[in-house]
């Protein structure tokens, strides 16, 4: 029996958030954006989440949206940038929001391991963490795709044994297969300390690190915590009856 394929194209953004926004920013996508989003444009919330400061850079969101392919990636852009203002004059208000909370960000789009569950498949495993892990992985130009497998094969195994859970396996699109994203689900933070102390002391998980070492040209890992209304703490995605607060949108 063959495999499902997952076939969506995904969208992963680094924001910079302002000041003492982070909760207000993390809240207004899901909350806000999202519902939309998903009426609209079929747009589904993979996830959001803060960037755990001592880990990377801080006060950073990283956010991952699930669009229906290219195709469907190609009408949600064009839903969006298709005025005379490249935005949906229907969102002007959320965007005018948006923009007092951040200052800026990094965009990419991102094509999945044919092997990845979707975000609906990941909320019905029960797939959630108390924390994430979050991998850029910088690998010989032409092989983001043959590292997948490789994460696939020898990574996932290795980290079953902490309880760490494959969560995301992502390719770069539109650069030369150069770049992948790995996200892993750790359920504590004592399952997290347990997989780093383990690092040269594990055999197997030495193993794996050597042989990441050998594949990749540069590897960095970063923590992250869940939104609040985040899908796979949730189980669901995000909706208008989750608002605290009164938005018209």
């Amino acid at each position: 029996m063959n495999e499902p394929v997952n076939d969506k194209v995904y969208i992963h953004e680094f924001i910079d958030v302002t000041g003492h926004n982070r909760g207000r920013y993390m809240y207004h996508m899901t909350a806000n954006w999202s519902p939309a989003a998903q009426e609209d444009r079929h747009q589904r919330c993979y996830g959001v989440w803060g960037v755990v400061g001592s880990t990377g850079a801080w006060p950073q969101v990283v956010n991952i949206w699930e669009e229906d392919g290219f195709a469907g990636l190609a009408n949600s852009l064009r839903h969006e940038l298709g005025h005379r203002d490249l935005q949906d004059p229907k969102l002007a208000a959320w965007w005018a929001a948006a923009s007092s909370l951040r200052s800026g960000g990094v965009d990419r789009l991102l094509v999945p391991a044919p092997w990845m569950a979707t975000i609906d498949e990941v909320c019905r495993a029960g797939i959630r963490g108390e924390l994430y892990a979050h991998e850029q992985v910088r690998v010989p130009r032409g092989s983001s795709a043959e590292y997948l497998e490789i994460v696939r094969q020898e990574a996932i195994p290795a980290m079953d044994r902490f309880g760490w859970v494959l969560a995301g396996a992502w390719e770069t699109a539109l650069t030369d297969d150069s770049e992948c994203f790995v996200l892993w689900s750790v359920p504590t933070w004592e399952q997290w300390a347990a997989r780093e102390h383990a690092r040269r002391r594990d055999r197997d998980l030495a193993r794996w690190e050597m042989r990441n070492i050998e594949v990749t040209e540069s590897f960095t890992r970063i923590l992250l915590v869940e939104a609040e209304l985040s899908p796979m703490r949730l189980g669901r995605q995000p909706a208008r009856s989750d608002r605290t607060e009164a938005w018209d949108g």
